[in-house]
């Protein structure tokens, strides 16, 4: 938990950009972060939000590994071109957005690279915000890799046929059935994408397979909880939902 370490004991990290080959062999951008020390340990893919490949990602990346975590945020991005974070999501959404195909395959490279380390302990988990908690979900339902994946109010998890495309063939709720691993959920009650209306028929999906999953869902928040440069971030609900998921990583994980 948050400021629950000793005081006494040793901290350290290296933390970097380095480059991964994505899905199909294509090089990825992608920053690492690991602890300094000896012990096997998990790992965690962090997969970018809407506003890109951004500080908040890195911010996100070493909070986790402040608490004993390997972590690699891929940059989902790079296809649309090395540019700032905000330029680069405008190419990808002025090109018709990301494809889900090769979000997974970053993914799943991603993972494969945490788990061929020496020191993995062979477990990685997957996590995202908004689009990012999307794929989480997605991830979790179609990558045998994945040990453990958390949703931050990821919208979009239903569609209709009006809002499939070519980048977006099928809604991850088509998926459900396949999820093999425990889901968390992070969601503020006055989200809109999702709606709380969305988030009850998620839980109901989810109830009713009978699948390992838990529930947090804030009063007088809404989107992008954890988002320190917006207005829309919520110190409690933020602190208190990062914490859920240090516990829940901890139990599925380590």
């Amino acid at each position: 938990m948050w400021n629950s370490f000793n005081t006494a004991d040793y901290a350290g990290m290296i933390a970097e950009t380095i480059t991964l080959r994505g899905k199909d062999g294509t090089p990825v951008r992608a920053y690492y972060s690991r602890p300094i020390t000896n012990e096997p340990h998990p790992s965690i893919v962090l997969i970018p939000h809407m506003p890109g490949w951004d500080e908040l990602c890195r911010e996100i990346s070493r909070r986790y590994t402040e608490h004993g975590y390997s972590v690699i945020c891929p940059n989902i991005f790079q296809r649309f071109d090395i540019k700032t974070p905000r330029e680069a999501f405008k190419t990808c959404i002025e090109a018709g957005g990301l494809v889900d195909a090769d979000v997974m395959g970053d993914v799943e490279q991603s993972i494969a690279f945490l788990k061929a380390q020496p020191l993995s302990n062979g477990k990685a988990g997957v996590i995202g915000m908004c689009s990012g908690g999307r794929h989480a979900f997605l991830a979790a339902c179609t990558l045998d890799s994945v040990d453990a994946a958390v949703d931050c109010w990821g919208g979009g998890v239903f569609a209709d046929a009006a809002d499939l495309t070519p980048a977006r063939p099928k809604a991850p709720i088509d998926f459900v059935d396949n999820l093999h691993v425990p889901l968390l959920g992070i969601f503020g009650n006055d989200d809109q994408r999702p709606s709380a209306d969305e988030v009850n028929r998620l839980e109901e999906e989810l109830r009713s397979r009978n699948k390992d999953y838990e529930f947090y869902r804030y009063d007088g928040a809404g989107h992008g909880i954890w988002s320190l440069d917006r207005d829309n971030y919520r110190v409690e609900a933020a602190m208190d939902s990062f914490n859920r998921t240090l516990d829940f990583f901890g139990r599925t994980l380590k």
